[in-house]
């Protein structure tokens, strides 16, 4: 009996394992973090939530991109032959693009001569300063200049990179501060000319915040770590966002348009502040789909209470996967879906803001229209002269 009953506790004892790992337990694994060993980069979670999905291949309206850098002087934008550019635009129901960067110069002529004359109305572009520059005592004379000639020879627009403020330096090896005096001259001639100011100030709020595991840009920084302005040798978001205000300040007659949505997505309260507080401002959400989207209903907000001064803006390769993510999100009510480029800028989904065709109308088109016909025509740049 003996060798029976121990050959029953064996075997009891074998099974026992079997039948707990049978059971629904309501405890965790003791072991789970040691399992915890898949990659960030392996990591590619499918959504099992059955969502519409609305593809929209054309606008409803005309669209006027308010930026683009195709084919622009400083190589940031997508190359391509001018006329297959306007045949994607004709299909996407695309009606005008603005190439921000053009240059100065026989650098900007090129643009002019290659995609503004051949295309009337299809093109804009826009001018640029050069800051190499800086350290000419006549630096503000000289700039005003160079507007006036890229005026005279076609551009309808300044656009500021964001090298004002994190990367224009002088020869003691100081920023140039967005709010610096020499530049004054320089944005009141667009005001006299009846050009906006594009500007591109700051970056996405965590680029300014520690490369870690607290970061929800991580990957993002990690692939591009000079976009990187955490650390003593760069000014804090606030500070660029403190220094761009004082500027537009002392400019109530230039219209500015501050890129990717005020250059603070993050926190549209700020950005509401600011047009309630300045109305020669404007924005546009180039690249800012992925923020703006997470957010819909209040993005909803702001785009109804500011509906006249909002523009379609893309910042991106130009393709139609870009314009037909960009017309889902505005146009239709579909749900947690990706933006595009996902998951580039951060593991999150976007929701569609199913604008009232009024208010979009006016984002596609209407206000950017309004906008470049503020320009009062070369003859402004006649009037100064050889000053």
């Amino acid at each position: 009996m003996g060798t029976v009953m121990a050959t029953l506790v064996i075997s009891a004892a074998l099974l026992a394992p079997t039948a707990a790992a049978g059971q629904i337990g309501y405890k965790s694994d003791p072991n789970a973090e040691q399992k915890k060993t898949l990659l960030l980069r392996d990591f590619h979670p499918q959504s099992m939530l059955h969502v519409k999905a609305t593809p929209v291949p054309r606008a409803k309206f005309p669209v006027f991109d308010v930026h683009q850098h195709l084919n622009d002087a400083r190589g940031i934008g997508t190359r391509m032959p001018p006329q297959e550019a306007v045949a994607l635009m004709d299909q996407l129901n695309i009606k005008s693009v603005v190439v921000l960067t053009g240059g100065w110069g026989s650098d900007l002529q090129a643009i002019v001569d290659t995609m503004v004359k051949p295309y009337p109305g299809r093109f804009y572009v826009f001018t640029q300063l050069d800051w190499s520059k800086i350290d000419d005592p006549n630096f503000s004379r000289l700039m005003v200049r160079q507007l006036d000639d890229s005026v005279r020879r076609g551009a309808r627009g300044l656009k500021i990179l964001k090298e004002l403020g994190l990367g224009v330096r002088d020869k003691s090896g100081k920023l140039l501060p967005i709010d610096d005096p020499r530049l004054d001259p320089i944005w009141e001639e667009c005001g006299r000319l009846g050009i906006p100011v594009a500007i591109h100030i700051a970056d996405p709020e965590a680029f300014f915040h520690p490369i870690d595991g607290n970061n929800e840009r991580y990957e993002e920084l990690v692939e591009h770590p000079d976009w990187s302005f955490y650390g003593p040798q760069f000014p804090s978001m606030e500070e660029l966002i403190a220094a761009r205000d004082r500027m537009i300040a002392k400019h109530p007659n230039t219209t500015f348009v501050v890129l990717h949505v005020g250059n603070w997505p993050e926190n549209l309260d700020n950005i509401e502040a600011l047009l309630k507080r300045f109305p020669n401002v404007q924005i546009e959400f180039g690249a800012r789909q992925a923020e703006l989207g997470r957010q819909p209903r209040r993005t909803y907000k702001l785009f109804l209470d500011f509906q006249d001064r909002v523009m379609f803006g893309t910042d991106n390769n130009f393709e139609a996967d870009l314009y037909q993510s960009y017309f889902r999100w505005l146009e239709t009510a579909d749900e947690y879906f990706d933006y595009y480029d996902a998951p580039a800028q951060g593991r999150w989904k976007i929701y569609g803001l199913d604008l009232p065709n009024l208010v979009l109308e006016k984002i596609y088109h209407l206000n950017a229209e309004k906008l470049f016909s503020q320009f009062k025509g070369a003859a402004a740049v006649s009037e100064r002269g050889g000053n």
